[in-house]
């Protein structure tokens, strides 16, 4: 019986689809391929039934069609090259389909959406036997057809999360396009853009502390310091300002150890003079709610008289990773040491 190959050596547990052949050489024969042992992928394809669906091997699946200076783009080209935040789903619900550039008419299939805009040779690379197209292209496609402004914004924090593509590199590249569809979000999203956000959930965060409280734009993720140089947290969000402190509590906040933390955080923020504000997850359900809780915050900060006795100047012997060009300029062990936190996030 026909064993079909790794679809490449770095990507064992992926398969590529393959067609029927009478032989059973280069591929599944007409009755075995009707069997419960192989499944039907785009394009009348097969692969064997037993390979789990991931959203790598759907890429695989859809990628067949592609053909010379075509390639994968959006989410599934920045999946692909291991951006953590792009896994394929809508909210972690609903399969995304993947999408297409391709040079000429393809018949659409499930689970594949295809683009014919124009598309430069020089932004294809192969990736682990894949054509991807670039990070700058793929993050733009990605912001352009992004569901409103949020998911624009989402995608460019995300890319620079783990380090594909800078600001100034997707400003630079953006601003040589024309006038395609979806290029004014895009825009847009880069004027709200962050390199250190760590989360989805905190540039979320970050946009209703700016759009719906109407509060200064925060930096995320910058280190707070005693003013004799000892690290007290790094907050999520933080007015440089006022010392308004906004955290983002997951699922993983609402245990007791949790909530001790947490508590214990609150304090030592307060001690400081820095005024803590917390969204829990559940307060997707009322973001009124939680926009005036946080402008009362906001408020409690600025009336704050007493010593600021927080700084956010990191001492000597801080490494400063709050941008993408810091992040790959470190070694493989400073990666490994200075951004476990954000891994944990």
């Amino acid at each position: 019986m026909f064993v079909p190959p790794p679809f490449h050596e770095r990507r064992p547990d992926l398969v590529a689809p393959v067609r029927v052949d009478p032989a059973g050489v280069d591929g599944p024969t007409r009755g075995q391929a009707r069997g419960p042992r192989w499944r039907t992928t785009t394009y009348g394809l097969r692969v064997p039934a037993d390979v789990p669906v991931t959203a790598h091997q759907r890429t695989v699946e859809a990628a067949a069609v592609l053909r010379d200076d075509e390639a994968v783009t959006g989410w599934a080209a920045l999946a692909w090259e291991r951006a953590r935040w792009f896994d394929g789903t809508s909210e972690g619900l609903a399969e995304r389909p993947v999408p297409l550039v391709v040079r000429r008419h393809v018949v659409p299939q499930r689970g594949a959406a295809i683009s014919q805009e124009f598309l430069n040779p020089a932004d294809v690379v192969v990736v682990d036997g894949l054509p991807v197209t670039s990070h700058v292209r793929s993050v733009t496609f990605e912001m352009r057809y992004a569901d409103g402004l949020a998911d624009a914004i989402e995608t460019i924090d995300m890319a620079c999360y783990s380090d594909l593509v800078s600001i100034a590199e997707m400003t630079a590249y953006v601003g040589q396009l024309g006038p395609v569809t979806g290029i004014q979000q895009a825009r847009d999203a880069l004027a709200e853009a962050h390199e250190n956000s760590w989360s989805p959930r905190e540039t979320r965060m970050r946009g209703v502390w700016t759009r719906l409280a109407g509060l200064p734009r925060p930096l995320c993720n910058r280190p707070v310091f005693t003013l004799d140089g000892k690290l007290v947290a790094t907050p999520d969000l933080i007015d440089p300002g006022t010392g308004l402190v906004g955290l983002y509590h997951g699922d993983s906040h609402l245990t007791l150890v949790g909530a001790s933390k947490d508590n214990r955080q609150d304090s030592d923020y307060r001690d400081l003079g820095l005024e803590p504000v917390a969204m829990f997850a559940t307060d997707w359900r009322d973001l009124g709610g939680f926009t005036r809780r946080l402008r009362t915050a906001a408020r409690r900060a600025r009336a704050h008289r007493g010593p600021r006795a927080w700084t956010l100047e990191p001492p000597p012997w801080w490494t400063p990773t709050d941008t993408v060009a810091r992040r790959r300029a470190l070694a493989d062990w400073q990666r490994a040491r200075y951004l476990r936190y954000r891994r944990a996030a």
